[in-house]
């Protein structure tokens, strides 16, 4: 289909960005344009204007932090799957971006992007979740900005805390110690597919066995979710089948034509399980 008539302006800064989104509740941000596009050519999204901030370099970046590891809202997902940095300190957001869509995505979307656009099938929304990861978020003048812990973020289906007239502009995450193990395991039908379901797990490792554990899952509901009944029995000395058997309490997960409720909640249990047992071995 054909997007509906829309106005387009260059933003030169990030204020004037700000500025722009100000004006008007129906304009939208343009950065890669993997998420926002392919939604107006179905005319999910019918935007007035678009305000394309894709030049804005400063806000492309890596920057080691003392504890966090920031990443500027318009780094491209197949920067962030290449940074040394990220790979040392926090490399279960590198491996998610190195699973986004195909290559021409990861080399066109933004973390950013990806993030705002909150969809629940998304990749990074529910790795970001896992680890407790911050967001920077800019307004106004008047409004300034603020940072929304993750668990906060996301409220909806393709719905953020984001208010009119403000931007994401960096994503904090916590440097993963020498006891955390990872994993992020997704499952989709073809490569460039969104998730049917994934399982991201950050494991905290104690006399060889699990002490805590934050399990997110991708496509399970209208926003990306925590596994909080798994978590709890990993905390309470749960072997990691037990725990995996309760990934999927709570849950909402839609049905469509990539898969029903009822077998997204299976699959949940089974990449869980492998997501576990790969964090707790890594």
């Amino acid at each position: 289909m054909i997007p509906a008539p829309f106005e387009y302006e260059v933003a030169e800064s990030v204020d004037h960005a700000i500025q722009l989104l100000g004006r008007d509740p129906d304009v939208k941000l343009l950065a890669g344009g993997q998420s926002l596009l392919p939604a107006m050519r179905l005319r999910i999204a019918r935007p007035t204007k678009l305000v394309d901030v894709g030049r804005l370099s400063d806000l492309s970046y890596v920057r080691d932090e003392g504890d966090v590891v920031a990443v500027g809202a318009l780094t491209r997902h197949a920067d962030v799957a290449a940074n040394t940095t990220l790979r040392e300190h926090c490399p279960l957001l590198a491996h998610a971006a190195g699973q986004v869509g195909d290559p021409q995505v990861r080399h066109r979307g933004t973390i950013g992007g990806s993030v705002s656009h909150g969809d629940p099938a998304g990749d990074t929304p529910t790795v970001i979740l896992a680890l407790g990861a911050e967001l920077v978020v800019r307004g106004q003048e008047a409004t300034g900005e603020r940072v929304v812990p993750a668990a906060e973020f996301f409220t909806g289906v393709f719905q953020t805390a984001l208010e009119p007239g403000e931007m994401l502009t960096e994503i904090r995450v916590p440097k993963l110690g020498a006891s955390t193990g990872w994993s992020y395991v997704k499952m989709s039908r073809r490569a460039q597919d969104w998730a049917t379901v994934a399982v991201a797990a950050v494991v905290e490792r104690s006399n060889g066995s699990l002490a805590s554990a934050a399990i997110g899952l991708t496509n399970m509901g209208a926003t990306p979710l925590r596994a909080t009944a798994a978590e709890g029995a990993i905390a309470g000395g749960a072997t990691i089948e037990d725990a995996a058997a309760m990934i999927a309490d709570g849950t909402e997960p839609p049905s469509d034509h990539a898969a029903s409720s009822e077998f997204r909640r299976h699959l949940a249990g089974v990449l869980g399980r492998r997501a576990l047992e790969e964090a707790a071995a890594r």
